[in-house]
């Protein structure tokens, strides 16, 4: 990076995002963000540079010293390519940022500070990027879902949703962490807590697979708001993200599980089976017999459930079992987005993560049971990804404009 005087304007802005499936670095010009105008990001491609090796994680949580010995290296790079004379700002979005961020909060500030003459450092769990990358800073809910589900709802500084205004957010409150929307916490084949039925079967369809780490849910030791933060009408709000035992109910990992078990009723002779899905499953994992000694070792089998949702998306145009259980994943995101979409006339809802990718099958009934629970509010696809969320968040930052609710846990500024 050239001349970095701190008379100089401020000219690019970094974006760290460290997920479960590994960690990316951005740079992107501050004259093209959409972030302090409370816009998603609506740049042209920034500078980018990916690793698929996730953060190690220590005695301490996410080991800092480690992250910074991959990204400083990858940072200065990148600024130097995009001719970068001062950087204005940096947000690191991490996944167990809340239960697995003390390093990270300890070292990182003066780390960069002396590294590349940064003072302003914005640290955010990724459900906080992943809604900077979709929505920007304006009112609304965003869903995440990928192995697992997690909603983050939101009501920005300046968004009308001050004291008299309209209702804040029903349902649960008090917002987590995703710790990484495309993996999950682990499973061990047991029922989850949900009771939502797929017709023709006699048990509850599990929820499954946290978008958390392959170990736990979403940061859910996120401290939990008040019962009637319901009626709030600032800060951040959460549903779901609790991990497979507790809920990421309408997930990869969900569906997954359920196909699996209409496919195993299918073998068994059950009712509630499906003889397509257990062609699928025999065609993906070999004999139904053998599935049980191939998934249970497995320390990633929330990953391993969710690689069957897919298939599950295939068998639904033709298989009345496959469709009921996109169906009831479909409610399950609906619920998530309601109970935390603020009650603002521009609220929106944005999709994001990779399971949304299944298209129409997943997508069509989501959109209807959205437009039955939420008339009136827009469903819009996510502008960006978490890593433009970190962007957008450094770029506010950078020019004074950081409109999204501070909460210890989610997003500090240091």
């Amino acid at each position: 990076m050239g001349d970095t005087a701190p008379g100089d304007a401020a000219t690019h802005v970094l974006g760290i995002d460290s997920g479960g499936s590994g960690v990316r670095v951005g740079v992107a010009r501050t004259d093209v963000l959409g972030g302090s105008a409370g816009q998603p990001p609506s740049w042209s491609a920034p500078l980018t540079w990916s690793s698929s090796t996730p953060a190690a994680v220590g005695d301490r949580g996410i080991d800092a010293a480690g992250l910074l010995a991959r990204v400083l290296p990858a940072a200065r790079e990148l600024l130097h390519e995009a001719g970068a004379r001062r950087l204005g700002a940096v947000c690191v979005g991490a996944a167990g940022m809340a239960t697995l961020g003390d390093d990270l909060r300890a070292r990182l500030p003066d780390a960069l500070a002396d590294a590349l003459g940064v003072r302003r450092l914005a640290l955010a769990a990724d459900a906080v990027t992943a809604y900077a990358g979709a929505l920007g800073q304006r009112p609304g809910a965003v869903v995440a879902a990928g192995t697992g589900l997690i909603a983050l709802g939101a009501v920005p500084e300046g968004s009308g949703g001050g004291p008299g205004g309209t209702e804040g957010a029903g349902g649960t409150g008090g917002a987590g962490d995703t710790s990484g929307a495309g993996s999950a916490s682990g499973t061990g084949g047991t029922s989850g807590a949900s009771g939502t039925s797929v017709p023709g079967s006699t048990s509850g369809v599990p929820g499954a697979g946290g978008p958390g780490g392959a170990h736990g849910p979403h940061d859910a030791d996120a401290p939990a708001a008040h019962p009637d933060a319901r009626r709030a009408t600032g800060g951040w709000r959460r549903a779901d993200g609790w991990g497979h035992l507790l809920g990421d109910c309408g997930g990869g990992a969900w569906i997954g599980r359920a196909g699996l078990e209409a496919a195993m009723r299918a073998y068994d002779g059950r009712d509630g089976g499906s003889k397509p899905l257990l062609a699928r499953l025999e065609a993906v994992f070999g004999p139904a017999a053998g599935l049980p000694g191939k998934l249970y070792p497995r320390p990633d089998r929330p990953a391993v459930l969710a690689s069957f949702a897919p298939e599950v998306g295939r068998c639904a145009s033709e298989d009345p079992v496959a469709e009921a259980i996109l169906r009831a994943a479909a409610r399950h995101v609906a619920e998530a987005a309601e109970a935390v979409c603020p009650r603002l006339e521009s609220s929106e809802v944005a999709l994001t993560g990779g399971l949304f990718r299944m298209g129409a099958p997943l997508l069509t009934p989501v959109r209807e049971e959205l437009a039955a629970r939420l008339p009136g509010v827009r469903v819009t696809e996510a502008a960006g990804d978490p890593l433009d969320g970190a962007l957008c968040v450094a770029a506010a930052l950078a020019a004074d404009g950081l409109r999204l609710p501070r909460d210890p846990a989610l997003l500090t500024v240091v």
